[in-house]
């Protein structure tokens, strides 16, 4: 409703029925000449507008004229430095450190990390599988030298936790889709755990 009001008032409190895609299109630039908005606020503005044409006014908006489009900004990524890594790997410990480690060592990213099962690391060659990553596509990628260490001791002490949780009569874990009903009891298994 902001929008449509801001719409309205721009064009001299005319009816939006007697507007169309030429104010339309002269009200975006204007919010990106003289607004200095940013596209993703264009866009929520459009958006109303071609609602309210749509849904209110039961018509479409066919051309917008020259409107002008807010420029997405180009950020460079910003990436630390091998000392920068080393410092704050230096600050961290345990669990923590070890998915870090695995972040910048193997390009995984945080919830691909965190999802790990045991089945996905192979410490022979040094590789780790990532499933339905970005886009649900799997890939594999290397295991860093420097976590194989850590990440066998942290799968040493989460084997002795399940073998705990599994005599208490626990110790089940998620499994994806049918994957329970295919493969019966997997969720217990120790391949299927995660390594946290």
């Amino acid at each position: 409703m902001g929008w449509i009001r801001r719409y309205i008032v721009f064009h001299g409190k005319r009816h939006p029925d007697q507007m169309g895609g030429v104010e339309v299109g002269a009200f975006l630039s204007n919010l990106v000449i003289a607004g200095k908005v940013s596209a993703s606020t264009q866009n929520q503005a459009l958006a109303a507008l071609l609602f309210q044409s749509k849904q209110i006014l039961g018509r479409e908006l066919e051309w917008l004229g020259d409107m002008v489009h807010a420029k997405r900004p180009k950020q460079v990524p910003v990436v630390l430095g091998r000392q920068e890594v080393c410092d704050l790997l230096g600050r961290l410990e345990g669990p923590v450190w070890l998915v870090c480690s695995l972040l910048y060592g193997s390009g995984l990213r945080l919830l691909e990390a965190l999802r790990l099962r045991v089945k996905d690391i192979d410490l022979n060659r040094r590789e780790i599988i990532v499933r339905r990553g970005k886009g649900g596509k799997d890939r594999r990628t290397v295991l860093p030298s420097a976590s194989q260490e850590h990440l066998r001791a942290q799968l040493a002490a989460a084997k002795n936790l399940h073998d705990a949780d599994l005599v208490a009569g626990a110790g089940a874990v998620f499994l994806p889709d049918a994957l329970e009903r295919k493969y019966l009891g997997a969720s217990r298994e120790w391949n299927w755990q995660c390594g946290g």
